[in-house]
């Protein structure tokens, strides 16, 4: 598992196409934060990263479907698919190589935003006044948010051999998970709206952002990537059995 991880890994980072993905992430970011006037967090009276938070989930619907949509077409068209299957290797540890080496991609992307705390905390009156709590939550939230979708990348990327219909297709599907049900639930309504609701991402990454982590919401991300990761390693599996 740890061979194909750090494959994986070396291969994105192996031409200019991984680089330019994470910096136009954070070009995007930051701009959106910092340039454009309706998510700029300097317009604010205080110090806060909601606009970030609240901005970071849908530039993640492009970032990671393009970091996801090559793991398994690329097998497909340098013709080392059966390679790899008749490898001495389980569809799980190919699966969750894969997995997580696009989630550390995906987590090193990240890592940079923790300047806007950096530099909130410095231009603060008081460095006390930021809600770290708040912050915390939101990252924990957000982590398990990439985790969610880098799974449902993976997952879609496994039954096309096209990069771009893998990337269209795990982009979409992200954002119903992530909207979708929202959205459904503004539809109807009083009655099912808040159970509908719940159904979605955004109302568990909403509620891990308030700083207090609710093992429900744990759960719900946990249960995602277990699913997800599932129907990758039964299709794998069905392959290598084929292969085999």
């Amino acid at each position: 598992m740890w061979a194909i991880c750090k494959k994986e890994f070396r291969q994105f980072f192996s031409n200019l196409t991984g680089y330019i993905t994470i910096i136009l992430f954070l070009l995007l970011n930051g701009l959106m934060l910092f340039v454009f006037s309706n998510f700029n967090i300097l317009d604010y009276g205080y110090a806060t990263l909601e606009n970030f938070f609240q901005l970071a989930p849908f530039i993640l619907l492009f970032l990671i479907p393009a970091v996801t949509m090559r793991l398994f077409p690329d097998e497909w068209r340098n013709g080392t698919i059966e390679t790899l299957l008749t490898r001495p290797l389980t569809a799980q540890q190919i699966v969750f190589g894969k997995y997580l080496a696009a989630l550390l991609v995906v987590v090193i992307a990240l890592l940079p935003t923790l300047t806007y705390l950096f530099t909130l905390k410095a231009m603060a009156a008081d460095g006390t006044s930021l809600d770290t709590g708040g912050i915390i939550g939101s990252y924990i939230g957000l982590f398990f948010l990439c985790a969610a979708f880098t799974a449902i990348g993976v997952c879609c990327s496994v039954y096309t051999t096209n990069q771009v219909v893998a990337f269209l297709l795990s982009g979409f599907v992200c954002f119903i998970f992530y909207s979708g049900f929202t959205a459904v639930s503004l539809l109807l309504g009083a009655g099912l709206d808040y159970t509908i609701e719940m159904l979605g991402m955004d109302f568990h990454y909403r509620s891990l952002s308030k700083g207090v982590i609710d093992s429900r919401d744990v759960i719900y991300f946990l249960s995602i990537i277990f699913f997800a990761l599932f129907l990758t390693v039964q299709h794998t599996g069905g392959k290598k059995q084929a292969h085999s």
